[in-house]
């Protein structure tokens, strides 16, 4: 396995899909349910995760291809998309393109229909996780770096499963403050692996600069 690779890979994933900052968001969608019932959302959320991000890993290039867009033209849109979610981490505010508009918000479905929507997509599997897994999924040459994104990918969905398994749980031993700073570290993390995906972009679109 390429221990690099798998670091950065999960570094980026983690600071996007962080279950203990959707944490509160889980406990807020699945309000009224019982913990019996917060407790299969939780594994389909986990299980409809696991699809939606595969099937992105695998298949994105391709879509990209179809469109006409490289992986480059994507790896610098998809930066900037990063960056501005990293942004409203560290300004402790929502990013609309992962949690929804207010008025999405509003409609959102009965706490037992949640599962795929919005707590997959788009809170969990939102623009920020598709960029960071199609890019990362665009570098994969070998055995090894099959192996580590794999092994990142499958360790996240299964932390993601526990977390929101035991929400009840662990939403009675994690303070605010505890949430906000895992929040503010994450959005520098991600703030830095946006750069550079921007700068990686940059390069090969505009070599004369590199």
């Amino acid at each position: 396995m390429d221990t690099t690779f798998a670091v950065t890979f999960f570094g980026a994933l983690f600071a996007i899909m962080n279950p203990v900052t959707n944490l509160p968001i889980f406990l807020s969608v699945t309000e009224g349910a019982s913990v019996a019932e917060q407790r299969k959302i939780a594994l389909k959320t986990a299980l409809y995760c696991l699809i939606l991000g595969s099937a992105f890993a695998v298949a994105g290039t391709q879509v990209l291809n179809m469109f006409g867009i490289s992986v480059d033209d994507f790896r610098l849109a998809g930066g900037l998309v990063v960056l501005l979610i990293a942004l409203n981490m560290l300004n402790g505010a929502e990013s609309s393109s992962h949690h929804g508009t207010d008025g999405e918000k509003d409609s959102y479905p009965a706490p037992e229909t949640v599962a795929f929507y919005p707590l997959t997509f788009p809170i969990i599997v939102g623009p920020g996780t598709i960029t960071t897994l199609i890019i990362y999924a665009h570098q994969v040459k070998d055995t090894a770096h099959l192996i580590g994104f794999a092994s990142v990918f499958l360790f996240l969905i299964a932390l993601l499963a526990f977390t929101f398994y035991n929400a009840p749980t662990l939403a009675k031993h994690l303070s605010g403050t505890a949430r906000v700073i895992m929040s503010r570290l994450m959005g520098m993390i991600l703030a830095a692996i946006a750069v550079g995906m921007i700068t990686d972009g940059i390069k090969t679109l505009l070599p004369g600069l590199a």
